[in-house]
């Protein structure tokens, strides 16, 4: 299944219903170059995002960021909305922040008082996305977005870009991972002690600044591995580890299983 044809349009910003997706998906996964918010009116159903399965319930939404390894797999009874938009789509600097985040909780409950305000907003969205699909020319559709992302912010967005520190340590962290795996690098890169960036990341997330890093690593490793299905030896080289006996031993000490191993036991498609 691939959002691609109907994605691939004039705007910036597309919509489709539940009933389109079912049309489309043919149970396998994806992985998009494109935001993914899905807001369920009705009904229940189950998304599997990056290896975690989330439960589908009335006034739930879900967030897919660009490179998450995504499938939908129980959609035959929800009723909804999909809005699908490029990284640069929103026009306000708050939302902007929202979507450059690499770790946006992917699932989360839309408060009943919430709801009215969310679903003026993407009713808003929707009619004019409607109207305005052959106009390449005008911004009404991403700023609706900008305003229905305000609305559905994720619950812990607030907290993540009201610290600083961690904002720029999970900006170098997204740019950099591929290439540097060792907290200390980040420390120098940004100017802070080590203790200081350790502080701040624990305090937002729980978790040393190590295990960020790690956490950013593996994360891409089973992307790569369940996905893309490419062997150790290319997670080694895309992952920047010397050799894929060093990178085998690095998952292994992180998740309990070798590269190998956990690819065969993963079954996505």
């Amino acid at each position: 299944m691939t959002y691609q044809p109907v994605y691939r349009g004039a705007s910036s910003v597309e919509v489709m219903t539940f009933e389109r997706l079912r049309e489309m998906n043919d149970g396998g996964t994806q992985r998009a170059d494109f935001h993914v918010l899905a807001l369920v009116d009705d009904g229940d159903g189950r998304v599997t995002v990056d290896f975690v399965s989330h439960s589908l319930t009335a006034r739930t939404a879900v967030w897919i960021s660009p490179g998450a390894v995504h499938r939908w797999d129980d959609i035959a009874r929800l009723t909804g909305h999909l809005v699908l938009f490029v990284p640069t789509a929103p026009v306000t600097h708050r939302t902007r922040e929202l979507v450059a985040s690499p770790d946006l909780v992917a699932r989360w409950p839309i408060p009943a008082e919430d709801w009215p305000f969310v679903d003026a907003a993407r009713g808003h969205l929707v009619l004019e996305a409607a109207a305005l699909a052959e106009d390449a020319s005008t911004e009404l559709p991403d700023i609706l977005l900008s305003a229905l992302l305000t609305r559905v912010e994720p619950p812990h967005a607030q907290a993540r870009s009201a610290n600083p520190t961690f904002q720029l340590f999970r900006s170098s962290v997204e740019a950099h991972f591929r290439t540097h795996h060792d907290a200390g690098y980040y420390a120098r890169a940004l100017g802070f002690a080590p203790r200081t960036l350790t502080r701040a990341v624990q305090q937002v997330t729980g978790r040393t600044a190590k295990a960020y890093i790690v956490d950013r690593i593996v994360l891409e490793a089973k992307r790569l591995l369940a996905h893309e299905r490419v062997t150790a030896a290319h997670c080694a080289r895309e992952l920047g580890f010397p050799d894929p006996s060093n990178f085998s031993l690095f998952f292994r000490n992180a998740t309990g299983m070798r590269p190998g191993a956990w690819q065969a036991a993963t079954v996505l498609d």
